[in-house]
């Protein structure tokens, strides 16, 4: 009787452990750094991949060089930026947001809100139609948070916002697809140049402002790249392969504004929560000097057609390069993976040049011991 007892109890304490451990290690993760990505489709994981538009990266080439060799949604041969920044907190890379997969204890990792085509102002990308505006991926992080409170508990959740990284990555859209989209557009029959310039930052840190508001205490803020040097321009606007000098103008005079408008906020608020990183000069080096940074070339993409490979889309009817890892392009107006992690290792160790007020290495360091 009494060994019979005892055996009949053994399934109990595994039952017991069992659920132990697996609380415990819902607490780990709730507690180690979640990553929050918002933007466009330089950040976007696939998002775009669950809605009818045609801002897609979900055919191949696409992804030819991801892990899986398969189209993933991101605008790249392989990872993006978002990607290499959770390899450097040693975490798995976001799911998107729309993703089924994104249930769980995946929840605790965080989340990538970024929709191809999207820009500060509501009425960018109004050509790819259904796409998620800057509104609208705030209103699903939102929901984030309330899924994520009944997993956890909602201290907890507020934690794991509070701790959390976010990268926001918008304003290249605000002038490509909307005020240099067609001549005389609407936007720039509205306003010359410098003054939908300081609209756009005015509109930004509205953005901003409401990302603090749901929890955002450490935010990568980047500023537009080369505008005008993407094969895209180049094709399109170019004579002799120079950047196009009023698209530049454009990031000229964005992207000192925004550094401004973060500094503002930060004072306003009292500690950096919103960190800079300027993605034009990141950009540059390797546009200006493609070869010191292993590239052939700066000027034509590795997917597409026409002149620079800068016309169309990529597609499988494509020019396509055998070697991906010596274009700094990989399509008319993302970088190549290899690109994308030169721009994240300046991130994670650039000087102020690069990154203000601090590194993705110092924000690390500063915060580990508030974390304990």
């Amino acid at each position: 009787m009494a060994s019979s007892s005892s055996s009949s109890s053994i399934p109990c304490l595994w039952i017991i452990l069992g659920f132990i451990l697996a609380m415990g290690l819902v607490v780990r993760q709730a507690e180690a750094r979640a990553f929050f990505v918002f933007g466009d489709s330089l950040v976007d994981n696939g998002n775009n991949n669950y809605l009818a538009t045609t801002a897609r990266a979900d055919s191949p080439p696409y992804g030819i060089d991801y892990p899986t060799h398969r189209p993933t949604g991101r605008f790249s041969n392989g990872l993006n930026i978002p990607d290499f920044i959770s390899q450097h907190l040693g975490a798995e890379s976001t799911l998107p947001y729309l993703s089924p997969q994104l249930t769980g204890q995946k929840l605790l990792v965080g989340a990538n809100f970024a929709s191809a085509g999207v820009g500060i102002l509501n009425d960018t990308g109004a050509q790819f139609v259904n796409i998620l505006r800057i509104t609208q991926q705030m209103q699903y992080f939102q929901q984030y948070q309330q899924r994520v409170s009944a997993l956890i508990g909602s201290a907890r959740a507020k934690q794991l916002v509070n701790q959390a990284l976010v990268l926001i990555t918008l304003g290249g859209n605000d002038f490509v697809n909307n005020y240099y989209l067609v001549p005389f557009s609407a936007r720039s029959r509205q306003y010359s140049l410098p003054d939908y310039v300081r609209f756009l930052i005015s509109e930004y840190q509205k953005v901003l402002q409401r990302l603090y508001d749901l929890g955002a205490r450490r935010v990568i803020v980047t500023g537009t790249g080369p505008l005008g040097c993407v094969p895209a321009e180049l094709a399109m606007r170019s004579r002799n392969g120079e950047c196009d000098a009023e698209l530049e103008r454009a990031a000229e005079l964005f992207n000192p504004q925004l550094i401004q408008m973060t500094n503002g906020l930060n004072a306003r608020i009292g500690t950096n929560v919103f960190v800079t990183a300027n993605t034009q000069l990141m950009n540059r080096d390797f546009i200006s000097d493609p070869r010191a940074y292993g590239f052939v070339t700066s000027k034509v993409a590795c997917c597409g057609q026409g002149p620079y490979n800068g016309l169309g889309l990529c597609t499988a009817a494509s020019n396509l390069c055998p070697n991906r890892d010596i274009y700094a392009f990989w399509d008319a107006f993302h970088p190549s993976e290899k690109a994308n992690k030169i721009i994240v290792q300046r991130i994670v160790s650039g000087s102020r040049v690069y990154m203000n007020p601090m590194n993705l290495s110092t924000i690390m360091a500063l915060d580990s011991n508030s974390m304990v």
